[in-house]
């Protein structure tokens, strides 16, 4: 039971769209109405806002660290290892993929799968990162930058940690990282992937009042007297 309770947690917290609520929060169109659609950190980036981006990023990696922390710290008394641990770094991992608040439809959980790595083991984690870093400072493409980490970091674990029951939460996240991002590998290889930090404009209904274009007869007037 404490293992299920563990489970259905981590997933409920996974589900939380940060990037959904620190976009209303702060007064920016829904993520999900702009660029990729994808409620996440980089699409966030896309609105110009750079703060919200950061905040969405921290959040997400935070919901994947922090249920698998209280696992390892609180789990024993309970009879939870680091097995469990791991798989809950998964549930939380799919909850952000399929959250519940959403109608399942998530985002691709590169953050949450850091902050899972991070929390599971510091190394490996920093290792993963540290590979998505330097794709990404030589291509500017977070997309190619995640499917390459994710691929990297089950062989990381096997390799240098050995094959712990931790390994298969490991690689079920790399495997479903890499599928969420078979669109952004049709767009890489069409040449038509968006870099980091690549605006696009936001719906018309998402532009502040004064922005929108007006309709009442006195724009009209002027608008047949141009012509």
């Amino acid at each position: 039971m404490p293992t299920l309770v563990a489970l259905l947690a981590a997933y409920l917290v996974g589900s939380l769209s940060f990037a959904v609520i620190t976009s209303r929060l702060m007064g920016l169109a829904d993520p999900r109405s702009y660029g990729s659609g994808n409620p996440g950190a980089t699409n966030v980036l896309r609105s110009g806002s750079k703060p919200a981006a950061l905040i969405t990023l921290a959040l997400d990696a935070l919901k994947g660290y922090v249920p698998v922390l209280l696992v390892l710290v609180y789990g024993p008394r309970w009879g939870l290892g680091e097995a469990t641990a791991a798989f809950v770094g998964l549930a939380a991992f799919l909850g952000h993929l399929y959250p519940v608040f959403l109608r399942f439809r998530g985002g691709k959980g590169v953050a949450t799968a850091a902050g899972v790595l991070m929390a599971i083991n510091p190394a490996l984690g920093a290792a993963t990162l540290l590979s998505f870093a330097i794709v990404l400072a030589f291509s500017r493409y977070v997309s190619l930058a995640a499917i390459v980490a994710a691929a990297f970091a089950p062989f990381y674990q096997a390799l240098i940690w050995g094959v712990e029951p931790a390994l298969l939460a490991i690689a079920v996240m790399s495997l479903l990282l890499v599928w969420r991002h078979e669109g952004n590998l049709r767009k890489l290889i069409a040449g038509t992937e968006s870099k980091l930090g690549q605006k696009v404009a936001a719906p018309l209904g998402a532009l502040p009042s004064h922005d929108k274009p007006r309709a009442g007869p006195g724009h009209a007037r002027k608008h047949r007297k141009g012509h």
